[in-house]
């Protein structure tokens, strides 16, 4: 629990020093989970995954969809998607999903270019890599 507390006071350091807006400017893209460490400092690491995470927001609106990867730059899908909205609140990025289900809050800790950090309500965090397609030259 002590290594978990390190971690998120750590990350929570890094992300104020980002602003929201910065944060929002990075989010939009194809993004891996690399990593997600639980409350309990329970670290899982994955080094494949069979699907990726495309997130796509304009005007504070936007979505979350499962894919597929294939070769390419090709994907398959199906036609669900978590609608979210964002909302910046003090001082913090979150992201407001609703499926016909349920609905549930996140909160972006810091984001980059090549990696998303996001805390769930149960305090487990979500470590994202920038997914990158794989291409390949057929002769």
């Amino acid at each position: 629990m002590k290594k978990l507390v390190v971690l998120i006071v750590l990350v929570l350091l890094v992300s104020c020093a980002q602003s929201p807006e910065e944060k929002l400017s990075y989010l939009n893209g194809y993004w891996e989970i690399k990593e997600v460490i639980s409350e309990n400092s329970v670290a899982k690491s994955y080094s494949y995954n069979t699907t990726i995470d495309y997130i796509y927001v304009e005007n504070n609106k936007g979505f979350r969809k499962k894919l597929q990867p294939a070769f390419n730059n090709q994907y398959s899908t199906s036609d669900d998607a978590e609608g979210l909205t964002v909302k910046i609140e003090n001082d913090s990025l979150n992201l407001y999903y609703k499926t016909n289900l349920t609905n549930w809050k996140e909160t972006v800790l810091s984001a980059t270019e090549k990696e998303l950090r996001i805390v769930n309500q149960d305090q487990v965090v979500y470590v994202y890599e920038r997914y990158e397609s794989v291409e390949f030259e057929l002769e």
